[in-house]
């Protein structure tokens, strides 16, 4: 799945790092979002692992019959990836970086919503 390259998109990349813990309201909007791209007819692509909201939007996303691509760097894979998911395609890259270079290559758009310190990071390294 790559990015289209006229200005309306169809491939958005949702980061949203955020564990489930006890915050009903972070489950309900990474269901809704997930909900939301599909309506919107676009496909999803995130950071490949099998924790935190983005694993959740893009499951609510291709339960609804949506392409989704997760992107995970090697080092990551053995703790949780989608090898074992049989919902979107995957991508395993050599690094963080490869990571972000890949979800650009990949995405039109991107969605930031609560995370960790790899949120903040992928944010700040994007090119403006």
């Amino acid at each position: 799945m790559a990015a289209t390259p006229n200005k309306q998109f169809k491939n958005i990349c949702v980061l949203f790092g955020f564990k489930y813990g006890k915050h009903k309201e972070f489950l309900e909007a990474a269901i809704n979002l997930g909900r939301s791209i599909v309506e919107r007819k676009l496909h999803s692509v995130y950071g490949g692992g099998n924790r935190g909201l983005s694993k959740l939007v893009s499951e609510a996303a291709f339960v609804r019959g949506t392409q989704v691509l997760g992107i995970i760097p090697r080092v990551l894979k053995s703790l949780g990836s989608l090898s074992d998911s049989p919902t979107e395609e995957e991508l395993v890259v050599s690094g963080m970086q490869e990571r972000i270079t890949e979800m650009l290559n990949h995405a039109d758009a991107f969605i930031f919503l609560p995370g960790d310190l790899a949120t903040l990071e992928a944010l700040i390294t994007l090119p403006s």
